[in-house]
């Protein structure tokens, strides 16, 4: 199979992840203890995926300064994004809504095509790590692939939860995560096609932005919903993310 093709597959998979968890946040009364749960083990996941999967293989194709100044560059980006989209109602957009509601169109307009695209935000750099990690003997790295599923679950169960209780219709939803999902398809592809024409030093750096800006997402947006209603185990179960994408990475 094309090289480009698995890219898209791959991406598309860990974009129906977003679909899978919408279904499970709106379709049923997911306990906030649950939805905590989930958020703190998916944050885990992608942050030893960022640590081990990006930044570490920046760093060993390129060394210290550009891992990190594209590390940097990459949360500036997404923070710059962040700032912006927060202004126009999607600050909670990754919140279930039981302590942090997400606007309704009434109360803020314009905050419905905000939430769109800031899952857009959220989405784009994890997905074109995956296109960019077949680069490496042609071979999609299956971490990669499994750390942005697994944190994808509860990103849309959380998300969809609170767009439900927002007053948000089921087309708009669905909709949303369907979206995002071909984006993550198509962010794949040209995480292939367009950084696999670059040199090995700039090919470091691009993966150091997409990390810098999935490890800024995952301080705004997963750490605040999994700590929110935090029982005494969120920790442990963090910690267990964290050691199961080490693990796989290290298989």
């Amino acid at each position: 199979m094309a090289e480009v093709v698995q890219a898209g597959l791959w991406g598309l998979v860990a974009g129906s992840a977003l679909l899978l968890g919408a279904a499970l946040g709106y379709g049923l009364r997911v306990p906030q203890k649950v939805i905590a749960t989930v958020m703190a083990f998916g944050a885990g996941v992608l942050i030893s995926a960022v640590s081990f999967e990006l930044v570490g293989e920046a760093y060993e194709q390129a060394g210290l300064a550009p891992a990190a100044i594209g590390a940097l560059i990459g949360a500036l980006a997404y923070t710059g994004g962040n700032v912006w989209l927060a202004r126009q109602g999607a600050r909670h957009r990754k919140r279930s809504g039981h302590a942090q509601a997400q606007p309704s169109e009434a109360e803020q307009g314009g905050s419905g095509a905000a939430l769109a695209l800031g899952a857009l935000l959220d989405g784009v750099p994890e997905s074109a790590v995956i296109g960019v990690s077949l680069l490496n003997g042609g071979a999609v790295s299956l971490v990669t692939v499994v750390a942005v599923f697994i944190s994808n679950v509860p990103e849309g169960l959380s998300s969809s939860a609170g767009m439900k209780k927002a007053g948000r219709t089921k087309g708009y939803v669905f909709g949303v995560w369907a979206a995002i999902a071909a984006a993550s398809t198509v962010s794949s592809v040209l995480g292939y096609t367009v950084v696999g024409s670059l040199s090995p030093a700039v090919i470091a750096a691009v993966t150091a932005v997409a990390a810098g800006a999935i490890l800024a997402m995952i301080a705004d947006t997963m750490i605040p919903e999994a700590f929110e209603d935090a029982h005494l185990a969120i920790g442990l179960i963090t910690v267990s993310g964290f050691l199961v994408s080490f693990a796989l990475s290290h298989t």
